[in-house]
């Protein structure tokens, strides 16, 4: 509570500030859904794709709409020269997300804009920007390691051909559908804090690239996408799976989060991380090393046992950012680009809700309660301290 006696959440947990028909979260029970779909439906059933339809149409496509989607975006996913020409020039260090929203941002140099500036947010844009995310991602992972792009495919899906930009090769169809569902996984989470970030841009009627933009620098954090990254760093440390427990009581010990351990929406486990977790099993499994999933599964008994004893009354489960670090290892790709994977995942529900906020918008512009001094007179120049306080 605040001075003035009003109630203040810094955190907005539990506070409605708008409405969507996108995605739905009910923390209490663990479902998902997007437009009334269970995620536990949608997630060994259906591709990428077709949430992409549900998402930005309002239902599942029919199999002639689902063909002109697949068409529109395999002929959009080609970058502009200058943008790779950028990434060429750019310090091979520089942090994926860095390079990603930058990219992703100057895609709206080649938008035509209309007599005051303004780009077209539509459909169409949106399928652009899902379509283009995961080129930008893939010919920057090239560029780090000196070798050339790769041109991207219109045969393959949108995980397919992602995975065969990175490496030149037809990825194994277990690897494509992995990939593919993670990408359904991660395609929406109602009001999260880079969706709303996007929507609270778009309320100031910015344009959808803009409203992008903004939503990747929010999802840099690892309180938000980056937490899959610092998941990923957990298993680097722990080692093996006889070293979880360990690291868990020292950890926790040291008053520690175990990255990608619980969330702030749900009370039991996250709907999504059990789709994770068997592909990552059977991923592991299709490689012939299982090193990565062991320590996971090590680390989230040890995280369950170790908290039992602490408080008995509590329990922490795993979220969706805890089984995505070693199927996303699996799948070859470094620890600091899992970020990246998950913005061409959310991409889909960014658009979407940038689109929906458009489509009936007032501008977001909450209150904040003062907590600084008093009103005063301004006091001169000549008249001031000459010593710092």
């Amino acid at each position: 509570m605040s001075s003035t006696g009003l109630i203040v959440d810094r955190g907005l947990e539990g506070v409605v500030v708008g409405s969507t028909l996108l995605s739905n979260v009910e923390g209490k029970i663990g479902r998902l859904t997007y437009r009334g779909y269970d995620i536990d439906d949608l997630a060994p059933n259906a591709t990428f794709e077709e949430i992409v339809h549900l998402l930005l149409f309002g239902q599942l496509p029919t199999s002639d709409e689902l063909d002109h989607l697949k068409r529109e975006i395999s002929t959009r996913r080609m970058l502009p020269e200058p943008l790779i020409d950028g990434m060429r020039r750019s310090p091979k260090t520089a942090w994926p997300m860095d390079v990603l929203r930058t990219v992703a941002s100057g895609l709206a140099l080649f938008s035509p804009v209309n007599r005051v500036g303004e780009h077209v947010s539509d459909a169409h844009t949106a399928i652009e920007l899902i379509a283009k995310m995961p080129t930008i991602l893939a010919a920057w992972d090239r560029i780090r390691r000196d070798l050339d792009p790769i041109e991207p495919r219109n045969d393959l899906s949108q995980a397919a051909n992602f995975l065969y930009m990175r490496t030149g090769k037809m990825p194994a169809e277990i690897e494509a559908k992995a990939l593919d569902t993670y990408l359904v996984l991660l395609a929406d989470h109602s009001y999260n804090a880079s969706t709303f970030s996007a929507r609270v841009t778009a309320s100031t009627r910015a344009d959808i690239y803009a409203a992008v933009t903004a939503a990747l620098a929010t999802l840099e954090g690892d309180l938000h996408g980056g937490a899959a990254s610092a998941a990923f760093n957990t298993l680097l440390s722990v080692g093996s799976p006889d070293r979880a427990e360990i690291y868990v009581r020292d950890a926790l010990g040291r008053g520690e989060r175990i990255m990608g351990m619980g969330h702030r929406e749900y009370r039991v486990r996250d709907p999504r991380a059990r789709h994770l977790e068997a592909k990552a099993k059977e991923l592991s499994a299709y490689r012939g090393d299982s090193r990565w999933y062991e320590i996971a599964r090590a680390l989230e008994e040890a995280s369950n046992k170790v908290l039992k004893e602490t408080k008995p009354d509590k329990s922490i489960y795993a979220n969706v950012d805890f089984y995505t670090a070693p199927l996303l290892a699996d799948l070859g790709m470094p620890g600091d680009e899992f970020t990246c994977m998950f913005a061409c995942g959310r991409i889909a529900g960014w658009s979407a809700h940038i689109l929906e906020q458009l489509g009936d918008n007032r501008l977001i512009r909450p209150q904040a309660t003062y907590e600084g001094p008093p009103p005063g007179p301004f006091v001169p120049i000549g008249s001031r301290p000459t010593t710092a306080h």
